[in-house]
Parts: structure tokens; C-alpha cells; sequence
């Protein structure tokens, strides 16, 4: 067993960013473990631009993006470790992994920053009737055989799911000259980015479908023949009376991503039942002390700046847990309420030495003309008017200086929506 002050577990956007931050803090024994063969996650294979508008204030592809982070660890000589998978993850802090160069390995860890991202929810979790045909694929996927393997995934395609994947592979697949018949989403309202659907759908005149969902897959010698597709009602329940038939040979799902947490669960960590992430302080650290949580495994962003940034803090905090230990201390619990899902942090330090706090949170419905509040002990200490919120768009509110010491010596925090329509 070797020993470390910090273990990162993933390469990607999250990991790389808490790795530059707890370095630059002070801890520099760190090492990040990376099962793919190349930094960078999820990133490598989003070709598409959009990105670093907030962090770097120009547009970038994702591999430029996460170019820049990497060259951050490379100028640090912050030690990564390639195609090194981890199996486990204790409360004690035993970080236990396996790669082909170094066998099984165990690395006992002063502070473990989980930084596992997500995948995506495959047909299995939304039982999806019809044939077990070829032609099926993840929206995830499709953009790997595209964008890294060279492959096209078929030619006249329907994608269930407005995700913000499925999005962006609606207009990849129509430059391919794959001719995208449909998005269907079950929900009224769209679980992408407003941009997204402006850019990859409308300027494309593909039509989305709200409020629809497939009901039966059909195959031809193996392969999808067509799709099925109905109308649900208020209860999401499909109306077979308006059910159509779409010719396609291939069905593509962007029906949500699920935080890769079950490292997390063997390290014992408390778990959120509406994230499906860890519960963690704002210090980014779970109810296993030492263990930090922060990116898409923590929750789901919309946006991969909002990602570095929550890293960058929660690298700092690791670092300064590693140099000075942890207090005792009580907490002032987080929650939303009136159409907000949840919060993260779920709980505020009373000693906590922030300047600023960031809450981030979900609303569950789209809502307009609305006001996004913040109560303490059911006084409003800070509220903005929204003229529209959705699920798809991940909302920050940013607590000052002032605010956090009101907050330190309060009960209970609540983010909630006051007024608005639906």
C-alpha cells in the first residue's frame, strides 16, 4: 500500500480542475486516476463548440476545453495515472484500483475528491416495449461512433429524449446526412438548453414533439424498422388512439444521466434520493469525512464551466482538510421547496469562512414570470425575477459576504419560487 495526502478519482473536467486548485492551495502530493487511456472525459468526444464562455470568455470545442485543464496539471507535474480503473473506495479512505501496467494497487488517501461524472440511463431503465433489434443506442454512444470511431450509427433516425445530448446529435447526425425524422419527449417542456434546441433543432427544421413518447420499437431482419410513437396524458400515460408509425432505422435515447455514485456507496457515503448524488456541505465534503464530491457525479450540470468551477472549490477545500483537519461543527440544512427540487450544498457550515457561498439548484416544472428566493427561517434575504425557469437549466444563486454570516447563525435555508404560472 502506498500512501498520499490526495487521490482524485477521474480525469475528466471535474477531476482535472480539483487537481489544479488543491495543488495550487498547497497539497501537491495528489495523483488522479483516469480509467480511459487520455485526459479530458467525457469532453474528447464533444466536438461541438459552446464551451469556456464563463470560464475562459471564448467559445471553445470540448477537447479544447479540456485541453486548457490539461495543461494546467502538465505545467504542475501533477501525477495521473492512464487505464487505471478504481474498484473501491473505503470510509477509511483506501482508494483501491486496477490497470494493466501496475496490477491491483491500494493507495491510502488523507482526502479522496470523488469526480466520477455520469452516464446515461440506458433502454433497460425506461421499458421501452418492442424488438431487442440493432439500431439501438444511447445518445452518448452515437456521439463516440461518430465523433472519435468514424462510424454512423444509421441513416434515417428518431431520438426519444430532448437531453441536451440528443440535442446536439440531432443537428450531428443531420451534417452526417442521416436524416433525423423526430424528437419525442415525454415531459411538456424540454430537459436541454433553450440554445440547444434553438441550434440543433429549429435552424435545422427538425420537429420536436412535447408531451409524446415511444410506446413500441418494430425490427426488420434484426435491425429497427420503425418506431411507434403516441401522445401521454397529464399522468404521462400513452393515448394509443393517437399513436403513429415513424419509418427509421435507428432510435437514439437521451433520457437522462445518472451520477456514477457507486464508489460513493461503498465508501458509505449519504446519498440523495432526488440527485442521486452525495450529500455534501459547502465545503463540497460528503457525510464520510475527508471525502469530497463535486461535478456531474455530485450533480447533473448543464453547462461544463459551472463544473470547473464547483471543482475549483471543492480542490481548495480538499487541500485545506489534508493542512489543517476538520473542526467539529453544526450545520444549517438546505432544501427547496414550491417547485425547486433541490439544493446543493444540502447544508452550510456555522464555521465556515467563505466570503461567498454558491447555492445551484432544479427547478422540477418550467415556470414564468417568476421570483427565485432565498429564505432564512422563512425571512427573504435575497430574491430575483426569473422570467422563465426550466428543468433543463441548471439556477445559481450566489450568497455574499453578508449573507453567509446571516446564514451561520439561522436554522434553515430555503430556495423557493414565489408566484409565476406554469
Amino acid at each position: 500500500m502506498t500512501y498520499r495526502d490526495i487521490v482524485i478519482v477521474g480525469g475528466g473536467p471535474a477531476g482535472l480542475a480539483a487537481a489544479t486548485a488543491a495543488y495550487d492551495a498547497g497539497s501537491t502530493d495528489i495523483v488522479v486516476l483516469e480509467r480511459e487511456e487520455n485526459l479530458g472525459g467525457i469532453l474528447n468526444q464533444c466536438i461541438h463548440n459552446g464551451f469556456g464562455l464563463h470560464t475562459f470568455k471564448e467559445e471553445l470545442t470540448g477537447p479544447e476545453y479540456a485541453a486548457r485543464f490539461e495543461q494546467l496539471v502538465y505545467d504542475r507535474g501533477i501525477e495521473y495515472r492512464l487505464g487505471s480503473t478504481v474498484i473501491n473506495v473505503s470510509d477509511d479512505k483506501v482508494v483501491t484500483y486496477v490497470s494493466e501496467k501496475d496490477g491491483l494497487q491500494k493507495i491510502k488517501a488523507k482526502a479522496v475528491v470523488l469526480t466520477c461524472g455520469c452516464r446515461e440511463r440506458p433502454r433497460g431503465g425506461i421499458n421501452i416495449a418492442g424488438a431487442r433489434a440493432a439500431g439501438i443506442f444511447s445518445a452518448g454512444t452515437a456521439q463516440k461512433l461518430v465523433n472519435i470511431d468514424g462510424l454512423m450509427p444509421g441513416r434515417e433516425v428518431v431520438i426519444l429524449g430532448s437531453g441536451d445530448i440528443g440535442l446536439i446529435m440531432a443537428r450531428r447526425m443531420t451534417f452526417e446526412g442521416a436524416k433525423v425524422k423526430a424528437v419525442v419527449e415525454l415531459m411538456p417542456y424540454s430537459s436541454g438548453l433553450n440554445r440547444n434546441i434553438v441550434q440543433c433543432l429549429n435552424d435545422f427544421d427538425i420537429p420536436l414533439l412535447f408531451s409524446h413518447t415511444v410506446v413500441d420499437i418494430k425490427a426488420t431482419n434484426g435491425r429497427v424498422s420503425s418506431v411507434v410513437i403516441a401522445q401521454v396524458d397529464e399522468k404521462l400515460q400513452p393515448i394509443m388512439s393517437t399513436a403513429q408509425e415513424i419509418p427509421c432505422d435507428t432510435l437514439l435515447l437521451s433520457v437522462g444521466l445518472l451520477p456514477e455514485n457507486e464508489l460513493a456507496g461503498y465508501a458509505g457515503v449519504q446519498l440523495s434520493p432526488v440527485t442521486n448524488g452525495a450529500i455534501v456541505d459547502d465545503q463540497m465534503m460528503t457525510s464520510v469525512e475527508g471525502i469530497f464530491e463535486c461535478g456531474n457525479v455530485l450533480h447533473v450540470h448543464d453547462l461544463v464551466d459551472y463544473v470547473s468551477e464547483e471543482s475549483t472549490h471543492a480542490g481548495k477545500c480538499a487541500a485545506a482538510y489534508v493542512q489543517n483537519g476538520m473542526t467539529a461543527t453544526e450545520y444549517v440544512p438546505t432544501c427547496g421547496t414550491n417547485g425547486v427540487r433541490y439544493v446543493v450544498p444540502q447544508k452550510i457550515r456555522k464555521d465556515t469562512n467563505y466570503e461567498q457561498i454558491s447555492l445551484r439548484m432544479r427547478v422540477a416544472n418550467a415556470f414564468r414570470n417568476v421570483e427565485l428566493a432565498v429564505l432564512l427561517d422563512g425571512e427573504k434575504i435575497v430574491s430575483r425575477k426569473r422570467p422563465i425557469v426550466t428543468p433543463g437549466e441548471m439556477e445559481t444563486v450566489v450568497l455574499n459576504s453578508e449573507m453567509v454570516e446571516r446564514v451561520k447563525h439561522g436554522s434553515k435555508l430555503e430556495v423557493t419560487l414565489l408566484g409565476g404560472t406554469k
